[in-house]
C-alpha cells in the first residue's frame, strides 16, 4: 500500500498557490462507487439506500488537522468531483494538479505487507492506494473506521 503525506504536499507549494486553494471548496461524491454496484447487480433500492447513508458534501480543498494545526490537501481522484464557484475546465485543471501531488515520490511511504501486519493512517492527513501486487497471494482485509470530526 502506497500512502502520501498530503501534509509535506501542501507545504511544498508555492505562497502563491497557496493563497489560490485558501477558501476553496470542492464537492466529494461517491457516484463512482454506486455505479460499480449497479454494474454488479444491485438493485436500485440498495443504490438509493447508499446515496442515503452517503450523500454528497462539500469540504475544504485545504483542511487543517484538528490535532496538530497543520495543513493538507484535501481533494483524491475517487471522490472530488469538482471545486465549487469554477467553471469546469479551471476546476479540472487545479484538481489535476492538485491530484497529482500524491504521486510526488517524495510524498510517499510504500507499507510491505507481511502475514499479521496491522496499519494505521490518518485519512485527516493522508491519502492510499492498495497495489496490485500480491499475486497469487490473496488479500483479506479487515477496516476499522473511527468517527471523526468534519473537515476544516
Amino acid at each position: 500500500t502506497l500512502f502520501a503525506n498530503m501534509e509535506r504536499a501542501y507545504e511544498d507549494l508555492d505562497n502563491e498557490m497557496k493563497e489560490k486553494l485558501d477558501g476553496l471548496t470542492a464537492i466529494h461524491d461517491a457516484s463512482p462507487f454506486f455505479e460499480g454496484m449497479k454494474a454488479n447487480g444491485a438493485s436500485d433500492d440498495e443504490i438509493r439506500a447508499k446515496k442515503e447513508q452517503f450523500p454528497e458534501s462539500e469540504h475544504p480543498v485545504i483542511r487543517t488537522h484538528p490535532d496538530t494545526g497543520r495543513k493538507s490537501i484535501y481533494v483524491n481522484t475517487a471522490f472530488t468531483q469538482h471545486i465549487v464557484g469554477m467553471d469546469k475546465q479551471e476546476s479540472d485543471d487545479l484538481l489535476k494538479f492538485l491530484y497529482g501531488r500524491a504521486a510526488i515520490p517524495e510524498y510517499q511511504y510504500r507499507f510491505q505487507w507481511e502475514p499479521n501486519s496491522i496499519a494505521f493512517w490518518d485519512n485527516r492527513a493522508c491519502q492510499h492506494y492498495a497495489v496490485s501486487d500480491y499475486w497469487p497471494q490473496e488479500r483479506s482485509v479487515e477496516r476499522v473506521t473511527i468517527i471523526g470530526d468534519k473537515p476544516f
